[in-house]
């Protein structure tokens, strides 16, 4: 899907956008298992739900958020810087693009 999308990197996260061509941007998590157990995916992921509840991103994308095997280990407030900077570097804040 994100073959033709962009990507940029972070040490706990990796993010692959696209535009979709809709009034909406869409938002998929990937926590594959060298995050941790099954235990540890699911808090990563919850966790990065609500980190994207909670940021306004620009509407007409496809986001894939990939968490990397540190983001087991980070906190709350890790994660969210790293998300925040991964989505102000793919030009997808909705603050940033108002400017």
């Amino acid at each position: 899907m994100l073959q033709d999308g962009q990507r940029v990197r972070h040490p706990l996260l990796g993010f692959g956008f696209r535009p979709n061509g809709l009034e909406q941007s869409r938002v998929g998590f990937a926590v594959g298992k060298r995050v941790g157990n099954a235990v540890t995916r699911n808090l990563v992921r919850r966790r990065l739900r609500a980190i994207t509840r909670a940021t306004a991103l620009v509407p007409g994308y496809d986001i894939v958020v990939t968490a990397r095997q540190n983001a087991a280990m980070a906190r709350y407030g890790e994660l969210e810087q790293a998300f925040r900077q991964c989505a102000r570097r793919g030009r997808l804040l909705a603050a940033e693009a108002a400017r």
